[in-house]
């Protein structure tokens, strides 16, 4: 039981997060409704999970000591040999919870449903799901107490933004290898472990690419790296500037190249992965195909990144994508749809 209170049946805690994770992300909600069970409820409850940590992470209404705080008492409810509990961990996050909630935050307040939801699956999938959450959750606090003195984060080189995104994405891509290795014959499973860190970057560094205005603007946080800003004689200060568009834009189709150099990778998780237990290559080859096709408007259009603030692929091609691959597609159609989206919009 979590916190003392009564438990819901554990049916009704997976689905309350299967609705909830649709108002939370719509694009990964399309990974989740992608799949089958088990392994739809075990990505939607583990990535609830990491989304409590993500929401506090991201806030600019507390203090960075605030957050860390936050997070640490969260790692501690998730520690199997602590005995702080998630009703601990929701009365400690009360006082920040914003009067009117968006489903960020009405997960954060949920923190102890999300749990029980957690607790209602395989022993398997919790051993898998607890580490990597954990990993998140205290490597955000590292991030958070480091800038502790910005107000925001502020990456000074390639190197910390890969730190950054292996901790918030890296984690999340080896929860999913863990959660489906098992199932895998043992090349595959040595190849997704190999890989399952170029899927997550990919992903997490075109966001970071394509997000730079309302990184900084809403959550006060520069992910660019300060180097390269530096050799454009800019400071972090200046991204959100439209004057600086053209400058901004030269870092932006570094990044940019940076996740590029990921994309074989992931692809080779790709093609690694079972599809057992629920898991379709759907599911995961439609992020894939559209951090792809992301890339492309993004080389094309750098500077785009700052004077609209919004670079992504059409919702034409959204669901021209999710046409193709939720119909008659297998593995072996990957690599020409890849290379397709790579250079055209697919229509």
């Amino acid at each position: 039981m979590v916190g003392g209170q009564t438990p819901q049946p554990a049916a009704t805690e997976r689905e309350w997060c299967h609705e909830t994770v649709q108002d939370v992300s719509r694009t990964f909600a399309l990974t989740v409704d992608a799949l089958e069970e088990p392994m739809a409820s075990r990505i939607c409850v583990g990535y609830l999970l990491c989304r409590v940590a993500d929401t506090i992470e991201d806030s600019t209404s507390m203090t960075p000591e605030r957050q860390a705080s936050l997070l640490r008492t969260y790692d501690r409810v998730l520690d199997l040999d602590d005995d702080t509990t998630a009703e601990t961990f929701r009365e400690d996050v009360a006082d920040v919870l914003p009067e009117e909630r968006d489903a960020d935050w009405t997960v954060v307040a949920e923190t102890p449903r999300v749990l029980r939801a957690f607790e209602s699956l395989d022993d398997d999938a919790q051993d898998a799901i607890r580490p990597t959450v954990r990993e998140m959750t205290t490597g955000m606090a590292e991030f958070v107490e480091r800038y502790a003195d910005e107000g925001g984060l502020r990456i000074q080189s390639l190197s910390e933004l890969e730190e950054y995104c292996w901790y918030v994405a890296g984690t999340v891509g080896e929860l999913v290898t863990e959660l489906l290795a098992d199932d895998a014959a043992d090349d595959d499973a040595e190849t997704m472990r190999e890989h399952a860190r170029s899927f997550a970057l990919l992903l997490q560094l075109v966001n970071v690419a394509k997000d730079v205005r309302p990184d900084y603007h809403e959550e006060n946080n520069v992910y660019l790296p300060a180097e390269w800003l530096s050799e454009q004689d800019l400071a972090a200060e200046d991204v959100a500037e439209p004057s600086n568009a053209g400058r901004v834009g030269a870092v932006v189709e570094r990044v940019t190249e940076r996740a590029r150099s990921y994309a074989d990778g992931a692809h080779r998780w790709l093609d690694a992965m079972p599809t057992t237990r629920g898991n379709t290559l759907a599911a995961w080859a439609v992020p894939f195909l559209l951090a792809v096709g992301t890339m492309r408007e993004l080389s094309e259009r750098p500077t785009d990144v700052v004077t609209d603030g919004d670079v992504k692929v059409s919702r034409a091609e959204v669901y021209a994508v999710l046409e193709r691959v939720y119909g008659d597609f297998d593995r072996a159609a990957l690599a020409a749809l890849r290379e397709k989206i790579a250079t055209r919009p697919l229509a």
